[in-house]
């Protein structure tokens, strides 16, 4: 069982960070017109779409990219599983908000570049949340290591010592 497990493990964390690469690989290579989608979002949201354009796509991009990084980096995983989570939720609540509040149009979302394609919407919002099952299991799943404090180099009886030569030396000194 636990050897499923750990099967289980690696395959949602170093399937997340494909997916993380793949999405970003996608939108590099429709970048202009990934960027005219997060225009039309921009501006849905009545926000100055010409100056903040190209930061929200670049940021959306670079996200993933580090997600993907902090995922695969041993060390790093608890948090690209947590950050993997908050974009996941991020991106399924504005997905909800631009239908239900905005009351937006149909719009390609561009979250996979032109290779899958997806209007944003509850069927978005839905896949994302469906999305975080994986980014639990590898939350969960990863140990906590830390590198500088091994098992069993630190034991009770070396905690004690230096306490009885203190002792010793106070009391024959």
């Amino acid at each position: 069982m636990q050897r499923v497990l750990k099967i289980l493990f690696q395959v949602c964390r170093f399937g997340l960070a494909a997916l993380f690469l793949f999405t970003a690989g996608a939108k590099l290579w429709i970048l202009r017109e990934f960027a005219g989608k997060v225009a039309e979002l921009l501006s849905s949201m009545q926000m100055n779409y010409e100056r903040w354009q190209w930061p929200a796509t670049v940021a959306v991009i670079a996200v993933e990219i580090l997600i993907a990084i902090l995922l695969i980096i041993p060390r790093t995983i608890k948090i690209g599983a947590v950050a993997a989570a908050l974009l996941l939720i991020g991106f399924s609540a504005f997905a909800l908000y631009y239908v239900y509040v905005l009351h937006g149009e149909a719009l390609e979302c561009g979250c996979f570049g032109n290779i899958i394609g997806s209007q944003l919407g509850v069927k978005t919002a839905l896949r994302n949340l469906g999305l975080l099952i994986p980014a639990v299991i590898v939350l969960f799943g990863a140990r906590v290591r830390n590198p500088t404090v091994r098992e069993g180099s630190f034991s009770h009886e070396k905690a004690q010592r230096p306490q009885k030569e203190i002792a010793h030396t106070q009391s024959h000194g």
